[in-house]
């Protein structure tokens, strides 16, 4: 199923566990600190994406191109059946429909084990907001402070 994916991006799809810790803490350390603004599932220090490599329970992929992180995505899975997808595409990566491919993926990585998806996402992030909805079904669960949404993402 990976395959798939990394044909449609051109790229190479990697699992977390098996990239170079600094390969991925210099990814998230090139970010401008805007990129951040709406996303922060977890630390980005080397210590924090080590404890993510080892988690189990987090499926996290990347996105490599010339041997360079281009772009991050993850089911974060629990143990009542239920799972949060997250996504981050480079700033040199952006405007490709990287986040829709791997908002697809990662549908196919949850729902692949049977887990209910879910995510946050605030409307005043557009490109994320529209890749959310272009990439999947959705269903409002509930309307968050801060003009975000939280939604169930359907099969």
């Amino acid at each position: 199923m990976l395959q798939r994916y990394a044909q449609k991006s051109g790229m190479e799809v990697v699992r977390l566990k098996d990239v170079p810790t600094d390969k991925i803490a210099n990814f998230f350390a090139a970010q401008p600190e805007d990129a951040y603004t709406f996303f922060k599932p977890h630390g980005f220090d080397v210590k924090s994406l080590k404890k993510l490599q080892r988690n189990r329970s987090f499926l996290a992929y990347v996105l490599m191109e010339n041997g360079q992180v281009s772009a991050y995505c993850f089911v974060r899975s629990f143990f009542m059946g239920k799972g949060f997808r997250g996504r981050m595409v480079g700033m040199d990566f952006r405007g490709r429909g990287l986040g829709t491919l791997m908002n697809k993926m990662m549908n196919d990585v949850g729902f692949g084990i049977g887990l209910r998806l879910f995510e946050t996402v605030s409307k005043d992030n557009v490109a994320s907001y529209r890749s959310a909805l272009s990439a999947s079904n959705v269903r409002i669960v509930e309307e968050l402070e801060h003009n975000e949404l939280y939604l169930e993402i359907l099969k």
